[in-house]
């Protein structure tokens, strides 16, 4: 069987989000097929600027060909766009339009898909939301397999991607609720489909007083882990843990892990580190009393599935659905809608060694149970085993 993996940009310099997903299940699942992926030549997500050589090449042993975004995004024209969509009346070219603007554009991506549709058995869509999911699953719908990591947000609604859910052969879920929202918006249950999501792996010794001593890190702290951003909630993370230490004279510590494109407020005890390497991450988690969600949208929060792996509870943002719902069916993570009920929660996290071990626990329990490697590929074989009817 060869597979062809789709997806928006690809490489090992890529640490997060739909792209690391794509990688790791592409790097998993060669295992058991021939495997290609199919991207641009794109680096930066803003602007969609060509950084890569393009035609074939090799990341970290999976074959890769990468094709020229033919336009650049311009961020300010697109956020006019997207305004004037959702708060107006609008007509379906507007809307494709919005998909141009969206990016990355890659028509000889597309037109490739359509000229080596049998060189493939089947084709994986990495995100729904981007130009080579939107065109690419039009030029080979019995073939294509979406896995459409869709956050709660306004653009789902669009009617463009009604029908676009209605075409794959299959859809690869990343949650329960990510599948429900999906399914309302588009009526589309009796395409096959099953709740995956992606594994992760855990070094088998971290430590704690490695990462406090690198860093300089003394007493309690909460970790946040992904891209320091106003759309992950940061914004409010700050607002509230600055008012937690005020209003409590709590010592703990905030620790930050990520690129910033958001100004992080001068305080002691706010400690950005920017993007560390994976030792540095496992280092932190194991020294961390929680790791604090505070995003609106996720599809899949794969820093979430590290922290239970971890065996570290979890304070996320109740608003997100994906993150809420995963906390209560793994009783591992408390949650919150406003900031009383972030007070209340973390000072009960931090005043409870026994709390947290036991919800750090229960969170190993669900990693191992939905999360592991070995679960991941073997949902991927059973589903394609359904599509083949074997």
């Amino acid at each position: 069987m060869k597979l062809a993996f789709v997806v928006q940009r690809y490489g090992m310099e890529i640490n997060g989000g739909a792209e690391l997903h794509c990688r790791w299940i592409a790097e998993h699942m060669m295992k058991y097929s021939d495997v290609e992926v199919l991207t641009t030549r794109a680096l930066d997500y803003i602007t969609w600027e060509n950084h890569y050589p393009g035609g074939e090449g090799v990341v970290n042993g999976v074959p890769v060909r990468r094709f020229s975004v033919t336009r650049t995004r311009c961020p300010e024209r697109f956020g006019r766009l997207q305004r004037f969509i959702l708060e107006n009346e609008h007509r379906v070219e507007d809307e494709l339009r919005w998909v141009e603007e969206e990016g990355p554009c890659v028509p000889s991506l597309v037109q490739y898909i359509g000229k080596h549709a049998a060189d493939f058995d089947y084709f994986i869509f990495f995100s729904y939301r981007y130009y080579h999911s939107f065109f690419g699953i039009r030029a080979v719908p019995e073939k294509s397999i979406l896995v459409p990591t869709a956050e709660h947000d306004a653009v789902i609604h669009l009617n463009i991607f009604k029908s676009l859910f209605n075409m794959p052969l299959a859809f690869v879920y990343n949650s329960i609720e990510e599948r429900r929202m999906i399914e309302g918006v588009s009526r589309n249950g009796r395409i096959p489909g099953d709740i995956v999501g992606v594994g992760t792996e855990v070094p088998p010794v971290s430590s704690g007083e490695r990462f406090r001593g690198r860093h300089g890190i003394d007493g309690d702290y909460i970790l946040y882990i992904g891209r320091i951003d106003e759309n992950k909630g940061c914004h409010r993370l700050f607002e509230y843990f600055l008012r937690f230490k005020t209003e409590t004279g709590s010592m703990v510590k905030l620790v930050l892990i990520g690129n910033a494109v958001l100004n992080i407020p001068s305080h002691p005890d706010l400690f950005p580190l920017g993007f560390l390497p994976e030792e540095d991450k496992f280092d932190a988690l194991e020294g961390a009393r929680l790791l604090v969600m505070p995003s609106f949208y996720e599809s899949l929060s794969m820093v979430t599935l590290e922290a239970w792996a971890m065996r570290k509870p979890v304070l996320a943002n109740a608003r997100c659905e994906v993150l809420k719902g995963q906390c209560l069916r793994s009783n591992a993570g408390l949650f919150y809608d406003n900031y009383d009920e972030f007070r209340e929660s973390l000072a009960l996290l931090l005043g409870s060694e026994g709390l947290c071990r036991a919800m750090g626990g229960n969170g190993r329990k669900y990693y191992d149970a939905h999360y592991t490697w070995e679960s991941i590929e073997n949902k991927y074989l059973a589903l394609l085993r359904r599509l083949e009817g074997t």
